[in-house]
């Protein structure tokens, strides 16, 4: 197989060549490794994917992470895991956005930060598509932090900024609560979708991914929290919460976006030691089904607030 690469729209690539009914060679599956740490993101399009198939593509990018709940992965394929809107799920994901009822929105994060130890990436493959909404946001942090100037920088590589797990996203200190009322069925702590209580985790603000090296923005606005200790970098708690509130509108800045319309045979793959992503979800009764699997993260990249 033959690959070649297309920019998307801002960020990632398009890559075409790959047939992933045939078999993979060393040479090409380090190709594919290649790709994906250049771009960070990369789409495969008309793709005849099953389980099976997406299951042995994922393993090119490192060991398999099974999804903590069994009730949203297969019986069948423990390794996936099921994302649906238009069932029976949709209670708990129903919340309303300046007037409009929306199931299955989520801000922009990155999966698993709460724990300090973040998942490497993931694969998602269209199995229903959704007939409006339902779109996949994806937005690279190693170019925000590019397009910072060399003053802020240089201080986030001195300071580290604090995430604390919420299930009700009205007590998130930088999501965007305009217009936004919870569903009747939202849950209200994290045992109610059978979470445990997760300490707060902490991250360097300007990270380094740990295999190509490029520097990384450590602001996502899901769950962000606070600078830890800002004083020790000569900042008041004011200029602290001014310096979040401004780095995360800068993440918001739609030249770091690419936000994906699912099509049958599309297969996307990102780097979640890089990229923050979200959810725009879809109207009330709109069928979506997307299938997941999740690359292991090997590092532990942030600290859990355990003691201190």
């Amino acid at each position: 197989m033959t690959l070649t690469t297309q920019p998307l729209q801002h960020i990632g690539a398009e890559v075409s060549g790959l047939d992933i009914t045939q078999p993979y060679t060393e040479a090409l599956k380090q190709e594919l490794r290649d790709l994906w740490y250049h771009h960070g993101l990369l789409l495969f399009r008309n793709q005849a994917v099953t389980p099976e198939r997406q299951i042995e593509f994922s393993r090119i990018f490192g060991p398999l992470e099974l999804h903590p709940l069994k009730a949203t992965t297969s019986a069948e394929y423990p390794e996936l895991f099921e994302l649906e809107n238009g069932g029976e799920r949709d209670k708990a994901m129903t919340a309303s956005y300046r007037g409009e009822t929306i199931v299955g929105r989520l801000d922009w994060h990155f999966d698993l930060h709460y724990t300090g130890r973040p998942n490497h990436g993931a694969v998602l493959t269209a199995v229903e598509v959704a007939g409006e909404g339902g779109l996949t946001g994806f937005g690279d942090l190693a170019k925000a932090f590019d397009a910072l100037d060399d003053e802020t920088r240089a201080l986030l590589g001195k300071i580290e900024v604090a995430y604390a797990f919420s299930m009700q996203r009205k007590h998130m200190r930088y999501v965007d609560l305009e217009g936004y009322e919870p569903g009747p069925y939202s849950p209200k702590k994290p045992a109610d979708v059978r979470f445990p209580n997760f300490p707060e985790s902490v991250y360097p603000a300007a990270m380094t991914h740990p295999v190509s090296g490029v520097k990384v923005l450590g602001i996502v606005e899901q769950f962000l929290d606070r600078v830890v200790t800002p004083h020790k970098v000569g900042l008041s708690n004011d200029e602290a919460i001014e310096l979040l509130e401004r780095l995360v509108a800068h993440t918001r800045k739609p030249q770091f976006h690419y936000f994906h319309q699912w099509q049958p045979g599309d297969m996307v793959l990102w780097d979640n030691w890089r990229l923050m992503h979200c959810a725009t979800g879809t109207p009330v009764g709109v069928r979506r089904r997307i299938n997941r699997t999740t690359i292991e993260g090997d590092r532990q990249l942030g600290r859990l607030l355990l003691d201190e």
